[in-house]
This record gives C-alpha cells, sequence and structure tokens, in this order.
C-alpha cells in the first residue's frame, strides 16, 4: 500500500537546512540509474523510467503520475530531499504529490530530463516555467553546480532579454505563473526591458528600424496588469502622453469588442440599444459562470485602462473616452470611475459629436429586467449627458473662454436634443432641464433649439396648450433666423400665443431687412455720385493742360509766320527755305500728333479742339 506524502510549501531561496544536507550525505547517487534513464514509457495519465532497476518514487503532478527514482531527484532537487520519506510495503516504495507546481506536468517532464542527465532545450516558451519550477524545487548550486536555477537565470538575462520578441513571449508565459514570476522578479525585468525598447521614438532592433507605435500590437497580446506595468515604466522614462493614449487606444480596441458599435439616433430605437443591451445579460446568464468571469474581466480591463490614461486632454480623443463610458455603464464599472469618465468628456465636449453623445440606457443590466415605467424606459441615458453638460460649463467659468466654445457646444446640444426628442417616452421635464442647462447668452441663434422643440411635439402630438406652451418658452423667439420666423408662424403645433409673438418677430425681422436695404441703396447711389464728382474734376484739370499748350502752340506758329514773311524777301534761297520749312512743318505735326496720342483716352473732348485747330492751320 503506497503511502501519501503532502508536500510542504518549497522555501525562500535564501533559507538552508540542516536536513537536506544530511540526507546528501548519506545517500549515493548511482551512475548506473542515470545512464540507463534515457528510456522513457509515457502513457495517458502516467510517465515510466523503463531500466533494470525498479522505480522507487510516485510523484503526481495535476493529472499525471510520474515513476521515477528518488536518487537522481534527490541529488538536484533539495526541496524532494527535505521530505522525510518514509518505507513503505507498496512496490513503488514512496508516493508524492505536489501542489501548485509551477509550469504543470509539461514543465516537470522536462525538469526530470534534466535530474536524469539528458538533453534539455531552453526556450522562450519554457524559460518562465523552468525558472519557478527549479525555484520551487529548490534546485541550486549547493547541490550540484550548473543546477537549473542557474541556468535558466543565465539564458533569461543574456539571451531572453535582449531580444523584444523573446520577452513578449516569457512575458505572456509568466501569466499563468504567478506568484512565482512576480516574486522571481521575471515580470519586473522584462516589463523594463521593453519598455526602455519602447521608449525610443525611432528604435532599431536588429537591423530593422521601427516608427512610432512599432509596439502597439506587441503590447497589446499582453494581460491588462502586465500592460499597465509596461505603460508605467514607459511613462516614467518620458514618453509622449499622445503616444501613451494611442497605445491605450489600440489595447481597448483588441480586449473590447463592443468599443465600436455605435447607435445613431432613434434609427435604432427598440432594437439596436436592446440587442445591445440584452447581449450583456444573455451573455452572463448562458455562460454561466464563464459568462461571469468574462464580465468581471471585462469590466477589469476598462478600470486598468481608464486609470492608465494621462491627465493631458490631448493624449486621447473625446469619442474614444465616450466609448469608454459606454462601456462602464453596461459592466457596471465604479462610480467613481464613471464619474471620472464625465469630467474628462466635459473638459473635451466641444470636439464630441451627436452620435458619440448617444449613450443608451443601461439600467438594470445586472438584475437583467428592464422597468416598466416611461421615465426609466428611455433609450438613452440623458442623465449623464446632463452631468457632462454641467462639468462642461465648470470647466469653462475655470477657464474664463469667450463664449465661442459655448457657442459650439448650443449647436451640438440642439442637435442632441434633436435626436432625442424622437423618443416617446422621453419626459418633457427632462428635455425642458437639458435645453436650459445652457446660459441664454450661449446661443446665438434658437434655430437648433426650435426644430428641436419641434420634433418633440411632433413625437408627443396628445400634448396639451399648457405644455406646449411651457415648452415653447425654452426658446427666444428674438433669436430666430427670418426662415424659422415663416416656418413657425404656419406650424400648427405650436400654441396660439407662441404663433402670435413668431410673427411678431417675423414682422420686426422684415422691417429691419427693408430698412438695411434701402440703407444699402442710399449709400451706392452716394457712392455712385461721389465717382460723378471725382471724373468731372478730372476733365477739368485735362481742359486746362488742354488750353496751356494750344497757347504755346498759337506762340510758336506765330513765331514762324515772322520768320517766313523775312525769307520771303529773298529769292534766291527759295529752295532752301522751302525744305527747312517743310522740316519746320514736319517737325510740329509730330508734336501735335505726339500730345494727340497722350491725351486722346484722358481728354475726349480734346479731338474737336485739334479739327479746329488743323482747319485755321490750312486756311492760313
Amino acid at each position: 500500500m503506497k503511502k501519501s506524502l503532502q508536500a510542504n510549501q518549497p522555501r525562500s531561496p535564501g533559507s538552508s537546512s540542516d536536513g537536506t544536507d544530511q540526507v546528501h550525505d548519506q545517500c549515493i547517487v548511482p551512475t548506473k540509474v542515470i545512464t540507463i534513464a534515457d528510456s522513457f514509457e509515457k502513457r495517458e495519465h502516467s510517465w515510466s523510467i523503463t531500466s533494470q532497476i525498479p522505480t522507487d518514487l510516485s510523484i503526481q503532478v495535476q493529472e499525471i503520475t510520474f515513476n521515477v527514482h528518488k536518487y537522481p531527484m534527490m541529488s538536484k532537487c533539495g526541496y524532494i530531499g527535505r521530505l522525510e520519506l518514509q518505507p513503505s510495503i507498496s512496490n513503488f516504495g514512496y508516493e508524492l504529490k505536489l501542489e501548485n507546481f509551477p509550469g504543470g506536468s509539461e514543465t516537470f517532464e522536462i525538469i526530470l530530463k534534466f535530474c536524469y542527465g539528458l538533453p534539455v532545450d531552453l526556450n522562450p516558451n519554457n524559460i518562465a516555467p523552468l525558472r519557478c519550477a527549479s525555484e520551487f524545487l529548490e534546485m541550486t548550486e549547493e547541490l550540484e553546480d550548473g543546477n537549473l536555477i542557474t541556468k535558466t537565470e543565465a539564458f533569461l538575462t543574456f539571451v531572453v532579454l535582449s531580444s523584444w520578441k523573446d520577452t513578449i513571449t516569457v512575458l505572456k508565459s509568466c501569466e499563468a505563473l504567478s506568484p512565482w514570476a512576480e516574486n522571481l522578479q521575471i515580470v519586473r525585468r522584462c516589463c523594463d526591458s521593453l519598455a526602455w525598447k519602447a521608449s525610443k521614438e525611432k528604435s532599431s532592433i536588429g537591423d530593422v528600424v521601427h516608427e512610432e507605435g512599432w509596439w502597439f500590437d506587441d503590447v497589446a497580446i499582453l494581460r491588462i496588469d502586465h500592460f499597465r506595468r509596461i505603460i508605467t515604466a514607459i511613462r516614467a522614462k518620458g514618453t509622449k502622453p499622445e503616444i501613451i493614449g494611442k497605445c491605450i487606444m489600440h489595447y481597448a480596441e483588441r480586449w473590447l469588442p463592443g468599443m465600436d458599435m455605435e447607435i445613431e439616433g432613434v434609427r435604432g430605437y427598440g432594437h439596436g440599444k436592446n440587442e445591445f443591451h440584452f447581449s450583456i445579460y444573455s451573455e452572463k446568464e448562458e455562460g454561466g459562470i464563464g459568462g461571469i468571469a468574462h464580465s468581471k474581466e471585462q469590466k477589469t480591463i476598462i478600470e486598468g485602462l481608464v486609470s492608465m490614461l494621462p491627465p493631458q486632454q490631448e493624449a486621447v480623443s473625446c469619442k474614444f473616452l465616450l466609448q469608454m463610458l459606454k462601456m462602464a455603464m453596461v459592466y457596471s464599472a465604479t462610480p467613481a470611475l464613471i464619474s471620472e469618465l464625465e469630467k474628462r468628456v466635459g473638459m473635451m465636449l466641444e470636439d464630441a459629436n451627436v452620435n458619440d453623445l448617444l449613450i443608451p440606457s443601461y439600467k438594470n443590466v445586472d438584475q437583467g429586467k428592464l422597468t416598466n415605467s416611461p421615465e426609466q424606459c428611455t433609450m438613452h441615458d440623458i442623465d449623464v449627458v446632463q452631468r457632462i453638460v454641467e462639468y462642461f460649463l465648470m470647466h469653462e467659468q475655470k477657464q474664463q473662454q469667450q463664449k465661442s466654445g459655448k457657442y459650439n457646444i448650443s449647436k451640438l446640444l440642439d442637435n442632441y436634443l434633436a435626436e432625442i426628442a424622437r423618443d416617446p417616452n422621453l419626459s418633457i421635464t427632462k428635455f425642458q432641464v437639458l435645453a436650459e442647462s445652457l446660459p441664454e447668452i450661449a446661443r446665438t441663434c434658437d434655430d437648433g433649439l426650435y426644430r428641436a422643440i419641434d420634433t418633440f411635439l411632433k413625437t408627443n402630438p396628445s400634448l396639451s396648450e399648457h405644455e406646449r406652451r411651457r415648452l415653447c418658452k425654452i426658446m427666444n423667439n428674438e433669436k430666430l433666423s427670418l426662415d424659422a420666423c415663416m416656418h413657425a408662424a404656419q406650424n400648427d403645433r405650436l400654441p396660439l400665443r407662441t404663433i402670435v409673438q413668431v410673427l411678431l418677430s417675423e414682422q420686426l425681422k422684415m422691417r429691419a431687412a427693408m430698412q438695411e436695404k434701402e440703407n444699402g441703396n442710399t449709400s451706392e447711389q452716394e457712392g455712385n455720385q461721389s465717382s460723378t464728382n471725382m471724373e468731372i474734376k478730372t476733365l477739368k484739370a485735362d481742359l486746362e493742360n488742354i488750353k496751356m499748350k494750344m497757347a504755346e502752340l498759337q506762340s510758336d506758329y506765330s513765331e514762324l509766320q515772322q520768320e517766313y514773311g523775312k525769307l520771303s524777301n529773298k529769292p534766291k534761297n527759295v529752295s532752301g527755305w522751302t525744305f527747312s520749312w517743310r522740316k519746320i512743318k514736319n517737325s510740329f505735326h509730330a508734336k501735335l500728333d505726339g500730345d494727340e496720342t497722350g491725351d486722346r483716352q484722358q481728354r475726349p473732348n480734346s479731338v474737336g479742339c485739334r479739327g479746329s485747330f488743323k482747319r485755321r492751320l490750312s486756311i492760313s
């Protein structure tokens, strides 16, 4: 009958035991056992050594039983040597069960080969389990030089940590080795090595040069706690918040599949939201324990990612924060985390769009039932948006910014009101409170608010006259454009009092438009008159110049006539005088033509003057 020995917890590497030394002083490891241990027999749930010497130790790891010799194990495993093994009547001699053995039966099989002197292949897939298992079995240098702890530690330090891919592989294998991998600093060393390589803006591994963000895909396969360790180490090395934010968003896309689900307005009313709403609950119920475990894992990932977000606003987009907020509400994250996300969204609300703000109502998902109250059956969670707007106004007040940002928010809020107004379960109180959350000066135009009110009245035709008046008091008729006033004046859904006010406002706007148009025409006429006066002044100046030039020409002409009279008394020089006269005449006409060319465009009336002057010249 076998004797079962329950394994005690292994001691820390630094501890010593006199019992271990006594056992090894007394035992002699026969070389024959090691040399004949190269023949193994594997069955479904057993692992045996075939040799001439019968095995005397049965070790159970998980569901596998290993039938081995005790002396090869005791010579290299201090943990087994410390156990007080009593002789047994059974053929196997002794029986040992290793609880919570790191790496399981596959790792123990490799350790057996090492203990029997067979070659062992160390690689990134098995180095972390072997390092933890060797620590579990206390395979130290005190028992034998070159024992497994030394070999695995050297391989891990000099081979694995120098390679990016190998370090990722080892860190991934450490997920099933808690707490051994943590206590042996394997996780810390791997995370520090990865952070050092990833923190470089342009990293070169081997002969390949990597650009920014090259490491996102590799770290995204890791568990959330290991991913957080890497991000913390990278941030400590001064990496830009934008890069860290991109990595977090990349990780969320991989591990949170519901991030990409969007519900566009009430086109999904009764279908899109409810399907997603019940899919979370059905996943929990149909999956049983597995579904609940998956939900807890998703919740852990969400809370971990939010805690890692850099405080800078530019680190992540507003769209991503709203997606995380939706997922946090789906998986019932802590109220403090949801409030933190709402505050961050409020600080970046100007960058949001309407579809991102359409947050489905996930109330009572954990209870697996929907309430029957219309107030609680609204398609969208209005309270969340109300709190986000309040956080935005608080942030604006602290920053003391101009109202341009509030104007952008007013357009966003009015478009959001127009979307939720199509929900028949939306109460008039919630609609009014949200519409009035912005101060009146934040809206420069109420056309968007009018469209939202009109949509609400169209969705709820049974509202009383008092409720319709109450709703229409939200908007300021004076801030409606002329087109909106014309539409509202013909809108029979509005109360009669509002229509009268809109008509008065429309008449005032039309009168102002007409006056503006008349003022525009008057100013145009004044402008034309001033331009005409300038042209008249220019023409007068040109006429004065022409008069001066004509006076000069007449003086030159008189001198020429005098010379002609003197030369006419000398008949011998008639031919010479004729040649000179022609030369002077040609130069005179050339001068006159040059003046005509220069002044033709500026002096349209000068043509008549030149014509009359030529006629007088020909007569003379």
